[in-house]
């Protein structure tokens, strides 16, 4: 472990910094800025990403004083693969997003800073090495979250963002519970300290818990998921696809450095396979709701609850290391096949003029990238070859197998054919002929060019998956 360059500080300034600016100059300034900080973000992260490859993890003390009187930001593979993972979709999001609100000025004045202020809290989260610093960025990310659900404007959305608000809420002064006595029985905040100091006990034990219940609301995971569809059904499209995509990941991304980093000689087998079941539970549940539902949206909503589930069956395998690899694979996975679904459902949305899957009906001729690219991401939900997706369920039935837990890819395969369940109507109805069953609107290219930049990217993940694998190992070290 060793110091580096200030890169890590720098990913988070910088959208930091745009917010800022968006929330100070409307309009094409604040376009701009946001912008020019998804367009930076990329090299920063690049120069970071090589930092670790050459020395493996890194610690870089902002304005030189460490913890506990200033902030150490912790960089290390697993960091560096989740940091990558929302500048892609966060860059794909800010292109779809230039097209999306041109004409609707009233709603972009309040997204780009709100935007970019989640993306700085989503790396903070990424790059934190202590539990406070992970709650201040999650705090920031979550209420920024909120405020991006409630812009949508009307009833739905604004009830949806009120019943969000409050399970943030919940679940973070539950987790920041959990904090206050791990401090009290460790002195520290740091959580590789934390890690070597914690043993069996009611402390520990309690600590974890508490912290873990309230990352599990925030997460969505079964049967805590209840704020989730209508949240993601009734935000604007782009915001649906950061929170089903990023801001979801980043709360199981802190229950996954927590279990493995701060609790692991703490916890007993029996809890992993508690998020085990829960995981099974949610697999199961959210396809099979998502198969009921009329409403595009919804249906979407309903698959992200399904996909969480798989990335708890690490727990129980956890000490398997093809289980680490196929839990982070499917965050990665996930995020880019599930950020391209709702950009393109976006879009067949609107070239429509209605949000009921039986009113897409010549959304095949009218945005045909967009339907493909749904198709494409699909394939990826399902976990078919040669997707990012399929190279995630295969190495979670891998690790079920060589580690006698062969239930778990039971699930894993009867989830895959409940994801071709529900999305297969889908792409039938797209192709069906018809006309716009509401007020259609024309769909920029550079709309259907986002969405399907993602679904291809989910498609890289499989054909290249040696270049995220890399990134892994360091993360284990």
């Amino acid at each position: 472990m060793h110091g580096a360059p200030p890169w890590a500080a720098l990913v988070i300034a910088l959208p930091l910094a745009a917010g800022v600016l968006a929330l100070l100059f409307r309009g094409r300034p604040a376009r701009a800025a946001s912008v020019i900080s998804a367009l930076l973000i990329p090299g920063s992260l690049a120069l970071l990403s090589g930092t670790v490859l050459r020395g493996g993890a890194l610690r870089y003390r902002i304005g030189g004083w460490g913890a506990p009187l200033g902030i150490d930001l912790f960089a290390d593979g697993l960091s560096i693969v989740m940091l990558w993972m929302t500048a892609f979709v966060g860059t794909a999001v800010t292109a779809y997003s230039v097209f999306y609100f041109r004409g609707n000025a009233e709603k972009e004045r309040f997204f780009w800073p709100l935007w970019m202020f989640l993306w700085a809290g989503l790396n903070a989260i990424f790059l934190s090495g202590d539990v406070f610093n992970l709650y201040v960025s999650l705090e920031v990310m979550g209420l920024s979250a909120v405020a991006l659900v409630c812009i949508a404007g009307g009833r739905e959305a604004l009830t949806a963002g009120l019943r969000y608000f409050l399970v943030a809420i919940t679940g973070s002064l539950t987790y920041l519970l959990g904090v206050a006595m791990l401090y009290a029985q460790y002195g520290s905040l740091d959580i590789y300290l934390i890690g070597e100091a914690a043993g069996p006990g009611p402390a520990a034990a309690t600590a974890a818990a508490l912290m873990t219940a309230g990352l599990l609301a925030k997460t969505a995971l079964f049967p805590l998921h209840f704020w989730l569809p209508r949240a993601h059904a009734s935000a604007l499209s782009p915001v649906s696809a950061v929170l089903s995509a990023l801001v979801v990941k980043a709360s199981f991304y802190m229950v996954l450095r927590l279990w493995t980093d701060a609790f692991g000689n703490a916890l007993a087998p029996q809890a992993g396979l508690f998020l085990g079941a829960l995981g099974c539970a949610a697999v199961v549940w959210g396809a099979l709701m998502a198969m009921r539902q009329k409403r595009l949206k919804m249906l979407v909503a309903y698959s992200t609850v399904s996909q969480i589930g798989y990335l708890f069956l690490f727990f129980p395998m956890a000490a398997h290391p093809d289980a680490f690899t196929g839990a982070v694979y499917q965050a990665l996975s996930h995020a880019f096949a599930k950020a391209s679904i709702f950009l393109s459902v976006g879009n067949m949305m609107r070239s429509v003029g209605n949000d009921a899957i039986e009113g897409l009906a010549g959304a095949g001729k009218s945005v045909q990238t967009s339907v493909f690219a749904f198709g494409i991401s699909g394939a990826s939900l399902m976990g078919l070859p040669p997707s990012g997706g399929f190279i995630a369920k295969w190495q979670l039935v891998k690790a079920s197998v060589e580690t006698g837990q062969w239930w778990w890819a039971a699930v894993i395969m009867a989830g895959g054919l409940l994801a071709a369940a529900y999305v297969f109507p889908v792409l039938r109805r797209s192709f069906a002929d018809g006309g716009a069953a509401g007020e259609a609107l024309k769909v920029p290219y550079g709309m259907e060019a986002a969405a399907m930049a993602l679904a291809v990217l989910s498609l890289v993940l499989g054909i290249g998956a040696a270049i995220p694998l890399s990134f892994f190992w360091p993360a284990r070290l």
